[in-house]
């Protein structure tokens, strides 16, 4: 067994109880002073086991985001996780069952963020921290898209020469993320001309058909064979039943997996024309975050991984995932990145969300060793 798997073994029952602690601190995204107040309480982790304070990014509508520094060497790895959860307080109750930890943001993902502190702590301990510099980013509002830590996160990220995103493994094999889809959210607000169903319906022009014609021309620029989705989620219209509508409104999920597909569909959306006239369209939103690509530099952080997991006496796969994450900002910017170092388990933003609890210490280990061979 390696030193450092052996150390976080021996720690696992802590490892659990500051991951219970921090997931206590509920932190829905829109509770600016419950996502502080788990803010609190990740510095006092900090603290505790690494010894360093935060720099705060302070922030008046989200909660504030937290940076961490541990060494300063010249080779210099950014760690990112959020500590924001999609859970308001109450929803979930923390508990363990059969060898699992059930409970609002153990998986998604305060459960990554305690294994990585761990993780750097058994580096330190264990004299293997070198010539390294590694720097944490934590951000409370990646749940909303990141709408104010993503300035922050595009300009840190340049100074590193790898990004290890701490997100949950893929559910049931535990692979490690080397592809997302970008993710972007349009709006179609639809204004026609309002009269009466029964007396001059011929006065009046109909935003909710104007709707019907817009969503079957949005699902037209689907492209499965290139991984681009185009869904409209939400569409509503009209005020009552003897009218003819004069407002309709459409949200649309977009996901891709090239930038060339992103700037297709964002294109296409805000080029959208009315089918009837009189009609006007008004479009809004758009990419929320780019498609994180594979490409070669990912390709060696894993093989990097592959090599760690090997020396821990296990194997470990790649994946492409659908849904987004900040690592998927680092990615856009040429930085070798790597995502889905966090806990194992399943349901995140589903109310059996869980980890296991005996692959903590293995996961942990995992990122320290990949860090070792950075």
């Amino acid at each position: 067994m390696s030193a450092i798997l052996s150390y976080l073994s021996q720690h696992q029952n802590s490892i659990l109880s500051d991951l219970e602690q921090l997931a206590n601190a509920e932190s829905p995204s829109h509770n600016k002073n419950a996502v502080d107040a788990c803010g609190q309480v990740l510095q006092k982790l900090f603290m505790a086991h690494l010894g360093v304070t935060a720099e705060t990014f302070p922030q008046t509508q989200y909660g504030n985001h937290l940076a961490f520094h541990i060494g300063n060497g010249s080779q210099k790895i950014l760690i990112l996780g959020h500590f924001d959860t999609v859970w308001d307080i109450g929803r979930l109750t923390l508990r363990q069952e059969d060898g699992k930890l059930f409970g609002p943001g153990v998986l998604d993902m305060k459960g990554g963020l305690i294994q990585a502190i761990w993780a750097v702590k058994a580096l330190k301990k264990l004299n293997q921290l070198g010539d390294r510099q590694i720097d944490f980013l934590c951000n409370a509002d990646e749940e909303l898209g990141s709408p104010s830590s993503r300035a922050i996160i595009e300009q840190q990220a340049p100074n590193y020469q790898q990004v290890l995103v701490v997100e949950p493994a893929t559910a049931g094999n535990g692979a490690l993320k080397t592809g997302r889809k970008g993710t972007g959210r349009f709006y179609v607000h639809i204004k026609g001309k309002a009269a009466h169903a029964g007396n001059n319906p011929e006065d009046g022009i109909s935003a909710i058909q104007e709707m019907s014609y817009q969503i079957q021309y949005l699902h037209s620029l689907n492209a499965p064979h290139n991984g681009t989705t185009v869904n409209v989620g939400v569409a509503s219209g009209g005020s009552v039943i003897n009218v003819v509508a004069e407002e309709a409104n459409l949200c649309i999920d977009v996901r891709v997996t090239r930038l060339d597909e992103a700037e297709r569909i964002h294109h296409a959306i805000y080029g959208s024309v009315a089918k009837l006239d009189g009609i006007q369209l008004t479009v809004t939103g758009g990419m929320v975050r780019p498609p994180m690509e594979r490409n070669q530099a990912s390709g060696k952080l894993f093989a990097k991984a592959q090599e760690a997991a090997k020396a821990l006496g296990f194997d470990i796969s790649e994946a492409s995932v659908g849904g987004g994450s900040d690592g998927n900002f680092t990615a856009a910017l040429g930085i070798p990145t790597l995502d889905g170092l966090g806990s194992t388990g399943a349901g995140p933003h589903a109310e059996y969300e869980h980890i296991i609890i005996d692959d903590l210490a293995k996961r942990s280990a995992l990122l320290a060793e990949l860090i070792v061979r950075l």
